[in-house]
């Protein structure tokens, strides 16, 4: 073995010890081995998922009646990760393992992301557009409506429809969920309820 050759093994071998997080937490100022010592080379070149991101835009969490805050990020128009919003008040960048996982509910290949409507007695669904869809929806309201409607009841003026009930969700803001009464008041509907207090 040549002196050249044996210089690059000598030197070989001192760069794997040196890139040992042993010899670094032994030999460098990180004695516990929980900072630059645990780092290996691979570690340091590696970058946050979310540092290429083009935008973060605020949201929050569609699991549950708690409300946490998320932050989403998004680059070309894609969702890359969402993470807990250190600056919610409710969550304080928490979020349970469900809320930590909703990435995965808006970017999944098996999202139905177009209407899917089923005519009565049939076994398979079908494409319609969204226009359409809220058509159907504001015809029913209205027929159900007027079809159910009670000017009085027992000589007392109720003008109400049973017909009609509503069950909000708990993660919608005050302003929606206060729109969402006077609609529902508005149609004459008696049975508004709220997630957040069942």
């Amino acid at each position: 073995m040549t002196r050249g050759v044996k210089r690059e093994v000598a030197m070989g071998v001192r760069q794997w010890f040196e890139g040992w997080p042993v010899y670094r937490q032994l030999t460098g100022d990180d004695p516990l081995g929980r900072g630059t010592a645990a780092r290996s080379r691979r570690t340091e070149q590696l970058s946050a998922r979310t540092g290429s991101a083009d935008r973060v835009v605020p949201s929050v969490c569609p699991y549950c009646a708690v409300g946490c805050g998320q932050r989403v990020f998004v680059e070309d128009e894609r969702i890359t990760q969402i993470e807990g919003d250190p600056d919610s008040p409710v969550s304080r960048g928490r979020l349970c393992p469900k809320g930590a996982a909703s990435k995965q509910l808006v970017t999944s290949p098996g999202r139905v992301s177009t209407v899917l409507y089923r005519r009565p007695h049939s076994t398979t669904w079908e494409r319609i557009p969204l226009d359409r869809a809220m058509d159907m929806i504001a015809d029913r309201v209205i027929g159900t409506r007027a079809q159910t409607w009670q000017e009085s009841d027992e000589g007392a003026r109720v003008r109400r429809t049973l017909g009609i009930a509503s069950l909000g969700g708990a993660t919608l803001d005050n302003e929606e969920n206060y729109l969402l009464k006077k609609l529902y008041t508005a149609l004459g509907a008696i049975q508004v309820e709220n997630q957040a207090r069942i």
